[in-house]
């Protein structure tokens, strides 16, 4: 596909992605591809490019004779990290939220646990500097700047945890993080404690002290789902 065609690929994608997760189009709609190609002013090649992308999404089902189909919402892949950047953008953004939020709850705790057994110098050290990151840009309305520490810290815990589950989960956790900043679900400035128990955390793996890191990993994710209460009600 030349250039071109990538870039009405992407915009056909950023238009009909969204409308599907935000249930414009709800499960069981024919989206038919001439009525796309007519709609967007593109190819049929366009077209099959991005439904092919909506389907490896599990969004929706081609079949010969009838169209492509919207699936059913429990059977779309919710760990997709643009299913969760499209989900985050539309009216159920709160649901989503929490939904995501419950998740980290039950894995980054445990996660935290092992990295304290199990994080290789470089990891506690890649820690104790995303951690430092995050106070060094926690005023001043540096958001931003301190979403890419967060990322980073959060992403070191899962990897260090040893477990390929939880290593993959980096990129959901990422597009969590990012959504809440990017739709202002997020406080001015950090929460001086949340950034505290950070600092904890690292030290709490950097010492090998499992229990201490997994509570206060808890204690992050409490008091992130506290913050979606006032925030994002």
């Amino acid at each position: 596909m030349t250039s071109e065609g990538r870039g009405l690929h992407a915009r056909l994608l950023a238009c009909l992605g969204p409308e599907i997760t935000s249930g414009e189009y709800p499960p069981g709609t024919v989206l038919r591809t001439d009525a796309l190609e007519r709609r967007f002013d593109v190819s049929r090649t366009v077209v099959r490019e991005a439904v092919r992308v909506l389907e490896s999404m599990r969004l929706v089902a081609s079949r010969r004779r009838v169209g492509v189909t919207v699936r059913p919402t429990e059977e779309w892949n919710v760990f997709d990290p643009q299913v969760i950047r499209w989900r985050l953008a539309g009216s159920d953004r709160p649901r989503q939220l929490r939904s995501l939020t419950m998740l980290r709850s039950a894995v980054e705790p445990v996660a935290a646990g092992l990295a304290a057994r199990l994080a290789t110098p470089r990891q506690c050290a890649e820690l104790t500097e995303h951690a430092l990151g995050m106070v060094a840009t926690s005023r001043g309305q540096q958001l931003d700047a301190y979403l890419v520490h967060d990322v980073a810290f959060h992403r070191v815990v899962l990897r260090a945890s040893g477990n390929e589950m939880f290593a993959k989960l980096g990129d959901v956790v990422a597009e969590v993080l990012a959504g809440r900043t990017e739709h202002h679900v997020m406080f001015t400035d950090p929460d001086p404690a949340a950034v505290t128990l950070h600092v904890q955390v690292a030290e709490a793996v950097r010492t090998r002290d499992e229990d201490r890191a997994e509570r206060l990993t808890r204690e992050i994710t409490t008091g992130a789902m506290a913050e979606l209460d006032v925030l994002a009600p």
